[in-house]
């Protein structure tokens, strides 16, 4: 092989190597956008099971209360 040849298969190779992480890094850059959408939704899950905890805890106090008031509850008064 001359090394015109030689040269001219090494730029082949190169090209489709650049090509294809050129592809991967396209890829990469998707799966961070749809990581950092997770990341979110996460959060935003977090914090709407923090508002349903307050309010079972409230619900729970008025129950509480309430059988207080109609002595159905072994607490005392």
């Amino acid at each position: 092989m001359t090394p015109e040849e030689l040269a001219s298969v090494t730029l082949e190779h190169l090209r489709h190597i650049r090509k294809r992480v050129d592809q991967i890094a396209d890829d990469v850059d998707i799966v961070k956008a749809r990581l950092t959408s997770l990341e979110s939704q996460a959060a935003s899950i977090h914090a709407d099971m923090a508002i349903v905890h307050v309010r079972i805890d409230r619900v729970d106090s008025r129950l509480d209360h309430l059988e207080r008031r109609l002595d159905l509850s072994d607490a005392p008064p």
